[in-house]
Order: C-alpha cells, then sequence, then structure tokens
C-alpha cells in the first residue's frame, strides 16, 4: 500500500526507467519488459491529477481516457475487409482502422511536438463485457486491433477496488502478471501538500486539522451511499471561493451535496461558520501586516489563549491561510520576474532591428513584444502552457507593453538608449518583488510571535510548523530567507511529537 504522494514518485521513477536511452538514442529498457502501471484506489483519491501534474513536471504528453466511455469500435477501431495474398492465392481478410485511442496519441505527438508521454486509461475494470477482452490483450500486449502504443510512451491504467463500483471485473492471475499493481490509500498529510499548492479553501484545511477522520469515508449499503472523497473536499473549496466572492450565503445544503455523508456536512457547515467568524473576530490579516495597535493586539492574544482547543487551532488555521496566500503571491513575484529577465535578456540578444518592423509605429522593442505575443498564443492553443503558465506569459507580456509605452513618452528611440532605460525598468520590478518577500518574512514572524504568546510551544505551535513543513512554498521561502522562530520549533516536528497534535485534535472534538 502506498499514498498518492509515493505513487507519484514512483510513476516518475519509472518514466525514467523505461525511457533512458543509451548513446545512439535508442531506448535501454526492453518495449516487451515495460509492464504497464495498474493503479487501485478508492474513487476521488486522486489518480487522474498526480498523471498531470508528472506530465507537466516532466514536460511529456498526456492522452487521458475513461474506459467506461468506451464501446468496443472505439477502442479497438472498425472492421474492414482488405486484400492479401498467401501462397500465392488472393484472399479477403478482416483488419481493423487505427484505434481512437491509439490515434489520439499520435495527435498529441503531433500538436505539441512530445514524442514521449502517458497514456492514462482509467476505470479500466469497469468496462463493458465486449471490450473486457481486448482491454486484457491490451494490458498484455500493449495493442489496439494491431496497432501499437507507440515508443516511448508509459501506460497507465487504473481502476476502483470491487467494494466501491457494482462493475468491476477481476483481473485474473495471467493479466495482473503482466502489469505493476499499485494500491492506494488515501492519506491526509499527503493531500495537504497538494491542498496549499492549489489554494484550497482555508475553513477545509482548518477542519481536517481538526477532524482528521473525516478526510475519506465510503459507506455503501442497499438503503443508502454515504462518501467523502478528496474531491469532494476540493470541490467544494472551489465553490466556498466563488459563493464567498459572489456574495452568495454558504447554506448547509449546498455543502451536502459534495460532501455526502449527513453527519460530516453538517459539522463542516457549522465548522464553516465559526471559522467566517473567528477569521473577522480576529483580524487575523491585520496581525500579520502588523497593523493593529498594541491594544487590539493584547485584546486578540487573550481572546485566544483562553479559547476552546477547537478555537485554538482553528486561529492557527487561519494564520496558515492567510500565511500560504503570502506566499503564493511571493513566488508568483519571483516567478514572473525571472521570466521578465528571460524574456529581456533574449531581447538584447534578439536580431530585430528597427527594419524588420511591420510598420513605422513600430520599434524593434514594439516587434518583438509582438513576436511573443504570436509565440504566446501559438503555445497557448497547443496546449502547452498551464493556467498559472499562460497567467504569468500574460503579465510579462503587460510589462513590457508597459515599458514600451513608458519608451514611447519619454521619446527614447535610440535602441541602446532604450534598452538602459529598461534595465532601470526592470530594477524597479526587482525591488517591488524584493519588498514583497521582505513583507512574507516578516508576516511569518509575527504569526509565530502571536501563536507564542498565545499558545506558547504547545499543539498549536507543532500544527504551524508542521504544516508550514509540509507546505512546498513555505519550505522553498524559509530555505532561501530564513525564519529564526521556525527553526527554534522545527524540532517539535520529532515523531514522538506528533501524539501531542494528535491529542489536541481529540480535546477539540470533546469540547463541541
Amino acid at each position: 500500500m502506498m499514498n498518492i504522494k509515493e505513487a507519484k514518485q514512483e510513476i516518475v521513477n519509472t518514466l525514467h526507467a523505461y525511457l533512458k536511452k543509451d548513446e545512439e538514442g535508442n531506448y535501454t529498457y526492453p518495449l516487451v519488459h515495460q509492464r504497464p502501471l495498474f493503479l487501485i484506489g478508492a474513487p476521488g483519491i486522486g489518480k487522474t491529477a498526480i498523471m498531470e501534474q508528472v506530465a507537466k513536471e516532466e514536460n511529456i504528453g498526456l492522452v487521458s481516457y475513461t474506459m467506461t466511455h468506451h464501446t468496443r469500435q472505439s477502442a479497438v477501431g472498425l472492421p474492414k475487409i482488405v486484400s492479401r495474398e498467401y501462397e500465392g492465392i488472393s484472399m479477403d481478410v478482416t483488419e481493423y482502422t487505427m484505434s481512437e485511442i491509439i490515434a489520439a496519441v499520435y495527435a498529441k505527438m503531433e500538436s505539441t511536438g512530445k514524442k514521449e508521454g502517458i497514456l492514462f486509461l482509467d476505470e479500466i475494470n469497469c468496462v463493458s463485457e465486449t471490450l473486457a477482452p481486448a482491454m486484457l490483450q491490451f494490458l498484455q500486449n500493449k495493442t489496439f486491433g494491431g496497432h501499437k502504443v507507440p515508443a516511448g510512451w508509459l501506460i497507465v491504467a487504473a481502476g476502483n477496488p470491487s467494494g466501491y463500483n457494482k462493475s468491476v471485473r477481476e483481473f485474473d492471475i495471467v493479466t495482473l502478471d503482466r502489469v505493476r499493481k499499485m494500491e492506494i490509500q488515501p492519506d491526509l498529510e499527503a493531500w495537504m501538500e497538494y491542498a496549499w499548492q492549489h489554494k484550497i479553501h482555508g475553513a477545509v484545511l482548518s477542519y481536517l486539522n481538526i477532524h482528521r477522520d473525516s478526510f475519506y469515508y465510503i459507506r455503501s449499503s442497499r438503503e443508502e451511499k454515504a462518501f467523502v472523497t478528496a474531491r469532494g473536499w476540493e470541490d467544494l473549496s472551489r465553490i466556498l471561493k466563488s459563493y464567498e466572492d459572489l456574495d452568495i450565503q454558504v447554506t448547509e445544503n449546498l455543502i451536502c451535496q459534495f460532501i455526502q455523508e449527513k453527519e460530516i456536512g453538517r459539522d463542516f457547515a457549522s465548522y464553516y461558520q465559526i471559522y467566517q467568524k473567528y477569521g473577522t473576530d480576529y483580524g487575523i490579516h491585520q496581525i500579520l501586516d502588523g497593523s493593529l495597535s498594541k491594544h487590539m493586539e493584547e485584546e486578540k492574544l487573550d481572546m485566544a489563549g483562553n479559547g476552546s482547543a477547537e478555537e485554538r487551532l482553528t486561529v492557527t488555521g487561519l494564520f496558515l491561510q492567510d500565511l500560504n496566500e503570502r506566499l503564493m503571491c511571493a513566488d508568483t513575484g519571483k516567478k514572473r520576474l525571472s521570466l521578465l529577465y528571460d524574456k529581456l535578456y533574449a531581447l538584447k540578444n534578439n536580431p530585430i532591428t528597427d527594419k524588420n518592423a511591420k510598420s513605422e509605429a513600430d520599434s524593434w522593442f514594439g516587434q518583438y513584444i509582438k513576436d511573443q505575443k504570436k509565440s504566446f498564443e501559438v503555445r497557448k492553443t497547443s496546449g502547452l502552457l498551464s493556467m498559472e503558465e499562460a497567467l504569468l506569459e500574460r503579465q510579462t507580456i503587460a510589462c513590457m507593453e508597459r515599458y514600451d509605452l513608458e519608451l514611447r513618452k519619454l521619446h527614447i528611440t535610440k535602441r541602446e538608449e532604450q534598452f538602459e532605460r529598461i534595465k532601470i525598468f526592470f530594477q524597479e520590478e526587482k525591488q517591488k518583488t524584493e519588498v514583497l518577500c521582505t513583507q512574507t518574512g516578516h508576516a511569518l514572524l509575527r504569526a509565530f510571535d502571536f501563536t507564542e504568546k498565545a499558545f506558547g510551544d504547545g499543539a498549536e505551535m507543532m500544527l504551524m510548523v508542521t504544516r508550514l513543513t509540509g507546505n512546498p512554498l513555505a519550505s522553498a521561502f524559509i530555505a532561501e530567507h530564513g525564519c529564526a522562530p521556525y527553526f527554534k520549533y522545527s524540532d517539535k516536528l520529532l515523531p514522538g511529537k506528533q501524539q501531542q497534535l494528535l491529542q489536541a485534535c481529540e480535546q477539540a472534538l470533546e469540547s463541541r
């Protein structure tokens, strides 16, 4: 058994092993021994999500199919009659057109230019009776209707255990002996790392810090089906943020549409109201900004110190959520600055001259910006950019457009003078990013200071350090900029100390 994070790493390791090449560019791992990966795990655990993450991080293609949506014809291909000659005798024989799935792999290679990738087939053990034999043949021989999966493509299949789906077909030993079966179990700690990176709502994270057993729950009977999954929490997070932005009231009925176990749904609905009220009562944002008066801060400290176990852990969760938003802003600023630097460096060495401009109004810089826009549109249309990457590209191009406008206002037309001015603009941008990072560092210090004064080195501090350690953005920021209180309390993460946090969560439940 493994968690979703470990499964992701195993997929990455397998990719590196299967795609290793010799000096002549040939794959060293024999194709016949490249077993497909077969992931078995409860629904909503994140199997599809890690495929997208691996493809992005490894810069390879990804073709995903849900096999329950396919018939034998779409998967294998349509039969066709062709003429063949055997031992001098002409015969009509049946062959198959290319499988829609195999064709999609070639189409992805053509549209993205990526010759290597992952072919992900979800719900593979729930296919129809007519398609089941073809799927078994595919897992064994990596072919659909006589057409092989192109070299350089890792096959990953996924399915749910039989207890979750009545349509599940158990694979026999012969088939299992040709795949690498990986059983995945829900793991809150692994999901938390994903949650920080994907801006999961703070109320969800704070609730699960206290109610760890509510992260994943499935009960199926003839009378009812009750379930809570990681997918449900993530989708609930998105609707909560959307409703808050639109100033629409969040109701228990809304929450129970995503958290489909009545008691957990009701409990979270109550907690959500408490979380929102504590966020207002404590003024978390003002505390981290350092804008509260000393008297007001003393009031907040007194209120927190006298609060229930649940209240104290919730306040810590509010700090963590606000810190994560600041860390994401700082990280985005640094990424944008790095991308801007790369583009300006390329500009300095760009062969474009004013003669290349499409119109008299265009400068060499203006033409460069137009070329960058075209390149961006091509990559976006081809699906080569994630939403985050596309946003960074747009922001960087907009920044260069502002520079170009300023150059025009200043009547600077000579290339050398323009670039000297652009360097000044860039330094100003760099200073803004440095200020943002400094402010984020101060917010971290204030969070630790408040937590220490209100709660000492108890479970709340444990939660603070544990979650910052599990947050990749926080870990990277602290490694680069430092944070003395974090290092002071990091010894609280020793294995024996974890029980302290669990006991505090139990107390929070008992106090409700």
